[in-house]
């Protein structure tokens, strides 16, 4: 079976439209609001989602239809926050639903990571504050959730895997991709098949070009392309 696993962050959004943005101190109704599961690699998934869903309707072999898993920093497993967001992939249906299992639960944690976003109807501008309470993923960590994944899944010459981070903390990051080259150069008896692939966002965060470097796909925004356009070659 083929295997998609996303690394990166994972957010509960509350996101409030208003008719202009307001000035400091200034006091404003919202038109609407609501709050919904977030973060690029969780947003990915439920993309993914749909697309398999597709592929396993017309597919008769369930085993060409890749399981897809998530790794991302939550908050205690008896949180209502890590509930609300499970719960948002929508009901678990065996190899259909994506795989939480690999997540890193913070015990003592309750809040979960947390977007504002403040839409303005008058420009169209996304205003965003963010805020990160729990600790960071550790590359230590990272390598433990995979061997447990290789361990359960990948057993067999037949096994495939992508690997796709969100390139957050590069740094960590790159330590995660070295340990997964390492297991597709080691094989550990099973020949894995293992591809990389890291999204490259914010052009002025330092490491992502290192990190860039040693994967086998990326995917770069818009604004890195932009400002790559515009340096003198």
């Amino acid at each position: 079976m083929k295997h998609l696993i996303l690394t990166g962050a994972c957010y509960v959004d509350t996101i409030l439209d208003v008719p202009y943005f307001p000035g400091e101190d200034d006091k404003l109704r919202a038109t609407t609001a609501q709050v919904r599961r977030g973060g690029n690699c969780p947003n990915s998934i439920e993309v993914l989602q749909q697309l398999l869903k597709q592929k396993r309707q017309s597919d008769k072999n369930e085993d060409d239809v890749p399981r897809t898993h998530l790794i991302a920093v939550l908050p205690a497993r008896d949180a209502s926050a890590t509930a609300m967001i499970a719960e948002s992939f929508g009901p678990s249906s065996g190899d259909a639903s994506p795989n939480l299992n690999f997540c890193l639960y913070r015990p003592g944690h309750s809040t979960p990571a947390s977007s504002y976003i403040i839409r303005s109807a008058a420009t169209g501008s996304r205003t965003i504050v963010n805020h990160y309470g729990l600790p960071e993923m550790e590359a230590g960590e990272f390598q433990e959730a995979a061997k447990r994944f290789f361990e359960s899944y990948q057993t067999s010459t037949e096994d495939s895997s992508l690997w796709h981070f969100e390139g957050r903390i590069p740094e960590t990051t790159l330590a995660c991709v070295n340990y997964l080259r390492s297991e597709r150069s080691s094989g550990n008896g099973t020949g894995k098949d293992i591809t990389v692939s890291v999204e490259v966002e914010k052009p002025g965060r330092e490491g992502l070009r290192e990190l860039a470097a040693v994967a086998n796909v990326v995917f770069f925004s818009k604004s890195w392309a932009e400002v790559s356009h515009a340096r003198p070659h």
